[in-house]
């Protein structure tokens, strides 16, 4: 299993720091998010820091996936604004970014370009935020397509497209592209999916083209340290395994900078104890794997979570 860890959980490093820590790790890869900290998308010099970050990731030997989840990439006062469910003069700044985004997976050799849906705006209806999400994804996906570029899109809580099942309908409506894959959030399945954790990796298995991993749990959309949570990972690695899924499997703590080095380790040993105990076969392990910070104090207490109930979804996306 390759596994990679997220450039947003390293935001109070420099890029290359960023890379070098996680390649002194061990890691197999990183989960690059466009942003201003780390890589401006719309930097003057965009092309020539791609090139030099491409050759960096080869003598460090990882392997990248893009992320476009950066909060204010576009709008300075309102994060992720716009996005794909705005009507399309308004979502065009989104469409640019994803494309964009592409060219630059492309430049890089990414394994896949990540992006989401957006939460539903004000005043659009469900049926025209799908036409919207549909005509976006399209102009996306020819971007795509002309540049050998596989796209993930993430089931996100709170947004229109939030389950398997979402994804498996935009797929349908936009025409099954060949591009399209799906990224997968392993603790996405705890917080929303009505099915077990391994039940929901086995059925994305047909479009899986990325993986992002942390706890989480069940109806609260916050990504939390492994063992601080409800996922029992051993079968979620074996059902990965399973599916013959070959793609980074990427860390995705983007509240945890502030001790990034220290949770990056405690998390690759985690994940490397809890493959080892899955097995191959998927068999249950005898025990369940300790926290890796196991009589430790918990996350300082802060703004409570937000709970996915129906009536608050729109809100939960807001975690991101």
């Amino acid at each position: 299993m390759r596994l990679g860890y997220g450039t947003n959980g390293f935001g109070d490093h420099r890029l290359d720091q960023a890379l070098v820590v996680l390649a002194d790790l061990g890691y197999d890869g990183v989960a690059l998010t466009l942003d201003a900290r780390h890589l401006d998308p719309f930097a003057p010099d965009i092309g020539r820091q791609v090139e030099r970050l491409a050759k960096r990731l080869g003598e460090l030997g990882l392997g990248v996936v893009v992320e476009t989840g950066g909060r204010y990439v576009l709008d300075p006062f309102r994060k992720h604004y716009p996005t794909l469910l705005h009507p399309p003069g308004e979502a065009a700044p989104r469409v640019g970014l994803l494309r964009q985004a592409v060219r630059i997976g492309a430049d890089l050799g990414a394994e896949a370009v990540s992006f989401w849906s957006g939460v539903r705006p004000p005043g659009v209806s469900e049926a025209q935020a799908w036409d919207n999400l549909v005509a976006g994804v399209g102009t996306v996906v020819e971007e795509a397509a002309a540049r050998e570029v596989t796209l993930g899109f993430e089931p996100e809580p709170g947004m229109l497209v939030d389950t398997i099942e979402a994804f498996e309908h935009l797929r349908e409506l936009t025409g099954r592209p060949r591009r399209l894959g799906l990224t997968l959030d392993v603790g996405h399945c705890r917080c929303l999916e009505s099915d077990p954790v391994p039940d929901s990796v086995r059925r994305a298995a047909p479009y899986l083209v990325n993986v992002q991993i942390e706890d989480m749990r069940r109806g609260v959309h916050e990504h939390l340290e492994f063992g601080d949570g409800e996922i029992d990972f051993p079968p979620v690695l074996a059902a990965l395994d399973e599916t013959g899924y070959r793609g980074l499997v990427s860390v995705e703590l983007p509240r945890h900078s502030h001790a990034a080095p220290v949770i990056a380790s405690r998390s690759l040993r985690f994940l490397r104890e809890a493959h080892r105990r899955g097995g191959a076969d998927g068999a249950a392990p005898a025990s369940p794997v300790p926290s890796p910070r196991a009589g430790t104090p918990g996350p300082a207490p802060g703004r409570p979570p937000t709970a996915v109930t129906p009536d608050r979804r729109a809100r939960a996306g807001e975690a991101r």
